[in-house]
């Protein structure tokens, strides 16, 4: 695990306030909790912990409402909400909540209480980027935060064994407690909104979008399987995800999930711009005090439809040597986690292979407990587990690279963890799992299944369509013929060339909304990679006005190159963006790089160097300052060089002055000076600026100017750059010779290519 970095400017906490108690007391429901909960459904910052079944975990419920706090962000870009003001910080989002939770520290509360006060919201699976060095190589399409927080004003816990329901509000420096219990009973007494029947969902009939088809997800299988068999890994949690559209109510879709299968740990986060419908079975992390206790889930069967049947389902899971490898093999990683911050000899299996039994399928189950070491807190405790060993793999980083790899969307939410830490040293938290998002008119969500190396790859898929009954009916779509001569990475996926695609209502399509960037790859090693990415990025907010894609841009090249059997040879790798047709999230931007062998444009040739021909049609645009797609007048200027016999077409500025050429940037040499031609639009080259630097570095000093056609034969030479060839002198412009000098170039590329 990384060491998470220390930030010593927290001033934000001494804007938040304190607490200095927590006002507890017994109430009444005169309606069920889930009745109660509808009435606070709707409002931002809700959240709902519903134990379903009869299992000892499955105790309490919780409603956590009217926050007086949030922390939300993605990576280290975070945000605090505390009433109308917001803090932005930049901290390791595990540190961030670590200087909350001792901020807010109070004593174990006097009441029988698993929680009085604290965080309630989500970690999601993307935070272990912040624990771990990991690819990246994954979409992150949604735009969600990464971590989701909130501190409720006012907290019910319902003790189901008990039948007791208490109320608890913080007192907070600066803040009316009885005016905050006011409001609570205000809205808990309100008038009951009538449901429409439109307002619950009934998805039935929708279409169903996988990031996998059945053949694609069985091919991850065997990846998985080779890479076992290879010794890199002894198991992998590979997941599918499913979007389908979605209208109606969250709150009553989340409903209808609980009264139709409950499950210790549902979850209801109303987040505003989205909500989290988490049906899971599994906690991640249960900590009281210095106590611990986590209960990986594996190994699953679906239930039968006949008692007959359903027997034989549970008796072939009890069976499983496969399942019980698979649970043994994720108990031995998770007590070697907790045993990180637990004391020496405290962690120990406490229950191992227990059958649990749900709607739809069979559950085998182990619990493994430990004593919590002095000076560990409870977010020692998560970050040295995080994400859980059951939904990730073993070895834990090994199978984070893999899933990077061959899932080709981020799982935000899903099997990151749900639930609460509490103010005063308690903690539980679900593995989330059977977990939805409703964000923008749509239901995504994520089913999947470990894989070992005597799993069966039709027999894993069909596994994923029996965990999802529990959210919807799936339905997985047939692939493709598979071209084996061309690869791509799109969106998150290695794909044949012949099954990449962007749909024809993407303006990318439709007007050439988006850009490119061509990288010259010599054996894996990326030529001024850093540069491409950051000309990438700063295309990307000037053009999308959108969160430049997190990315591992290097580890997404090499796969690439690799699947073309490109990675020992001289490669020109595209990255491709288009803007999609979507103007709020989820994206559906597109992002492409294919990979081809490139030949340098002098091999084979007698020449030594370019002809340049004045093209008829000059250039003035501000498009002209990006690599877009619209590139028409590039494309076409080409062309007319190749037809009139010359390499390239020089392109000038209305004024009649130099630009550039088709496909590269233009460089005048002169007495012991690099000349760079000034055009108000123009791509700022990553070649050109390393030549310069190099040139630099020989003794040439470099200014900018503005360049006509004619001073390219005062000069002493004129160079042609682009990320490809690097550079390149120019022989000739509109048939009349220009001096130059022919190894001149060789030592300039034997320092930036």
């Amino acid at each position: 695990m990384m060491k998470l970095e220390q930030f010593s400017d927290r001033g934000y906490l001494r804007k938040v306030g304190s607490i200095f108690g927590v006002h507890t007391e017994v109430i009444s429901l005169d309606a069920s909790f889930l009745d109660v909960a509808g009435k606070f459904a709707h409002l931002p910052g809700t959240v709902a912990l519903v134990s379903g079944s009869d299992l000892d975990c499955a105790r309490y419920h919780m409603l956590a409402v009217l926050p007086w706090m949030i922390l939300s962000g993605v990576g280290r870009a975070l945000t605090l909400r505390t009433g109308e003001e917001s803090f932005p910080i930049e901290d390791n989002p595990f540190e961030a909540a670590r200087s909350l939770l001792q901020h807010f520290r109070l004593p174990f509360p006097a009441e029988p209480l698993p929680v009085s006060a604290g965080l309630f919201g989500y970690f999601s699976y993307d935070l272990k980027d912040q624990l771990e060095i990991l690819p990246r190589t994954s979409i992150d399409d949604l735009g969600l935060p990464q971590i989701w927080l909130s501190a409720p004003g006012a907290l019910l816990v319902h003790d189901r064994r008990e039948g007791i329901s208490r109320l608890c509000i913080p007192e907070r420096e600066g803040v009316d407690t009885g005016q905050v219990r006011k409001d609570f009973f205000d809205i808990l007494e309100a008038p009951d909104v009538d449901v429409s029947s439109e307002s619950v969902p009934s998805n039935q009939s929708a279409p169903r979008r996988s990031n996998f088809t059945r053949h694609g997800y069985m091919d991850a299988v065997g990846a998985v399987k080779e890479y076992i068999a290879q010794g890199d890994v002894y198991q992998v949690n590979l997941s599918q995800r499913f979007k389908t559209s979605f209208s109606g109510d969250a709150w009553e879709f989340f409903r209808a999930l609980f009264q139709q299968n409950p499950a210790p740990f549902f979850a209801y986060i109303q987040a505003g711009d989205h909500q989290i419908v988490s049906t899971s079975p599994e906690r991640f992390l249960q900590q009281n005090g210095r106590h611990v206790e986590t209960r990986p889930i594996k190994g699953t069967a679906p239930r039968g439809k006949t008692p007959e049947a359903d027997a034989q389902f549970r008796e072939a899971l009890l069976q499983s040597r496969k399942d019980d490898a698979e649970l043994s093999m994720i108990v031995d990683l998770l007590r070697n986690d907790i045993g990180k911050v637990c004391e020496g000899g405290s962690v120990r299996v406490t229950e191992h292979k227990r059958l649990e039994s749900y709607q739809n399928v069979y559950h085998l189950v182990s619990t493994v407990e430990g004593t919590l070491a002095s000076g560990q807190s409870s977010v020692d405790l998560l970050c040295a587990t995080f994400p859980g060993g059951s939904i990730t793999g073993c070895p834990k980083i090994r199978a984070m690279e893999i899933i990077d790899e061959l899932e080709s969307h981020r799982r935000h939410v899903y099997t990151g963890s749900i639930g609460y830490i509490s103010f005063h040293n308690t903690m539980d938290l679900s593995i989330a799992i059977r977990t939805a998002t409703v964000v923008g008119g749509e239901l995504v969500f994520s089913v999947g299944g470990g894989i070992v190396i005597d799993s069966d790859p039709a027999a894993e898929f069909e596994e994923t369509l029996h965990k999802g009954q529990t959210l919807s009916a799936l339905c997985g779509g047939e692939g493709g013929a598979v071209d084996a001569r061309s690869w791509v990475w799109q969106n998150g996926h290695l794909a044949p060339m012949s099954e990449a695609s962007i749909p024809v209502s993407d303006l990318g399509v439709q007007y050439g909304f988006g850009f490119f960037e061509t990288i010259r790859v010599d054996e894996g090693r990326a030529r001024h990679l850093d540069a491409h990415v950051r000309r990438f990025s700063t295309t990307w907010h000037r053009l999308f006005s959108r969160p430049v894609p997190d990315l591992n841009w290097l580890e997404i090249i090499r796969q690439v190159a690799a699947a073309n059997h490109l990675d020992r040879q001289v490669v020109a790798v595209k990255i491709l963006a288009t803007f999609g047709s979507r103007t709020a999230p989820p994206w559906d931007h597109q992002v492409v790089v294919s990979a081809r062998p490139y030949i340098h444009r002098l091999a084979g040739k007698k020449a030594a160097g370019l002809r340049l021909a004045t093209h008829e049609a000059s250039r003035q645009t501000p498009l002209a300052d990006f690599k877009t797609t619209n590139y028409l007048f590039y494309h076409l200027a080409g062309e007319w060089a190749r037809k009139n016999g010359v390499d390239e077409a020089l392109i000038l500025n209305p004024d009649g002055s130099v630009s550039e050429t088709n496909s590269a940037n233009i460089l005048l040499i002169q007495d012991r000076t690099v000349r760079v031609p000034v055009s108000s639009h123009v791509l700022p080259g990553v070649m050109q600026k390393a030549v310069c630097s190099v040139l630099t570095e020989f003794g040439y000093s470099v200014e900018n100017g503005k360049l006509t056609p004619g001073s390219f034969f005062r000069a002493d030479m004129v160079l042609c750059t682009n990320a490809l060839m690097g550079a390149v002198p120019v022989l000739s412009l509109d048939g009349k010779r220009i001096r130059y000098r022919p190894d001149f170039c060789e030592q300039v590329n034997a320092r930036v290519l």
